[in-house]
């Protein structure tokens, strides 16, 4: 592993330059990889497993036809490559459970049986393993048990894939039947696409993960643009200058300004008029905020966040219920003004970010 200094403190990395893909494809070239799930990470870490080389099979239940046909428009062929979950389970030496964390609950019973002695049972979320007594999911101790999370959508796992990028992940070992989880692990990792892995635990990747999906990525962010929007709107702002100064300003200047060079970078980068209201209100917002977060960790930590998940997402009528919840938001003024003002960029762009998702399938984290 190499040394990295992360701010003052050195942690391990695995690069692709000291794990290669001709050494992943050494490690793994008996085993079959079995994706259980062909919704959200399947897709992508299927696809770029399979044009890596790697010996690949798709798990999807019939009955779910939209993702049943998506793996089938994506060259999976049913009774060769493409099964249902306890087949591909049975025929898989890696099995990977990349369906809902609700729905791996539901489907436990069937991949335990399927298992066999020196498979590995896989993860990208630590979310079954770390709130076992919840979910129910305690795997035989003649597996090993790992995981690899990549930190991003399996939309970004795709198009970082398909661009060479990759994308970071964290992997960890929760159960080391076969004296060789660790090897496979990272060989999963790579065939994958990770741009370089770091250790972590099931447990602290799923606390940081439920964190920032709730927080900073996603709930905190959608809701300080509407909070923000609201109050423009409210002066008399029109819904374009709004959601201008709010959304599209971050999105396609700012924060590719703190992804190219850091926060301080974007900061100099600004008018002075900028950095000065920013250094001066940043604070008061993490003020306001910070207490927020102990009160989601701790949430997070207790289970009650995990209890949440599974009943709502576990109910009959869930799809139903999300999809009410998302067209409220797909309705609402702010993105409805954000249609637009995406519909009004010059048709080049469009064209390029069209060509950068070719081939992505699913999208969100798992």
């Amino acid at each position: 592993m190499a040394k990295i200094d992360f701010g003052g403190v050195v942690e391990d990395v695995i690069t692709r330059e000291e794990f290669p893909l001709a050494k992943a494809r050494k490690v793994l070239q008996n085993e079959t990889i079995a994706v259980i799930g062909y919704g959200v990470q399947g897709p992508a870490q299927s696809l770029n497993m399979r044009d890596n080389g790697f010996n690949v099979i798709v798990g999807q239940a019939p009955q779910f036809k939209k993702d049943w046909d998506r793996a089938v428009a994506d060259g999976w062929e049913p009774g060769k490559t493409l099964f249902d979950f306890e087949e591909a389970a049975q025929k898989g030496t890696i099995v990977q459970m990349l369906v809902s964390d609700a729905a791996q609950k539901a489907i436990w019973p069937v991949i335990k049986r399927s298992l066999n002695k020196g498979d590995a049972l896989y993860f990208s979320h630590g979310f079954s393993i770390a709130y076992k007594d919840q979910t129910g999911v305690v795997p035989p101790d003649y597996v090993d048990v790992i995981m690899v999370a990549p930190k991003g959508s399996g939309t970004s796992v795709r198009r970082n894939f398909l661009s060479g990028a990759g994308i970071n992940s964290s992997f960890a070992i929760a159960q080391d039947f076969t004296g060789r989880a660790e090897e496979r692990t990272i060989a999963v990792g790579i065939a994958i696409g990770s741009g370089y892995l770091f250790p972590t635990t099931f447990q602290h990747e799923v606390f940081s993960d439920l964190t920032g999906e709730r927080g900073v990525l996603m709930g905190a962010l959608a809701g300080i643009m509407e909070a923000q929007y609201e109050v423009l709107r409210e002066k008399g702002h029109s819904p374009s200058e709004a959601f201008n100064e709010t959304v599209e300003e971050l999105t396609q200047s700012l924060i590719r300004l703190v992804d190219e060079n850091g926060m301080d970078w974007m900061y100099s980068n600004c008018s002075a008029t900028a950095q000065r209201g920013a250094l001066d209100w940043k604070p008061k917002f993490k003020a306001a905020v910070l207490p927020v977060f102990h009160w989601l960790y701790n949430r997070v930590a207790s289970g009650q966040e995990t209890a949440r998940v599974l009943e709502a997402c576990g109910a009959p009528n869930y799809q139903e219920q999300l999809g009410k919840e998302l067209a409220e938001i797909r309705n609402s003024e702010m993105w409805r003004a954000g249609k637009a003002t995406r519909d009004l960029r010059p048709k080049e762009a469009a064209r390029e970010i069209t060509a950068a998702t070719v081939g992505v399938g699913g999208r969100g984290s798992n």
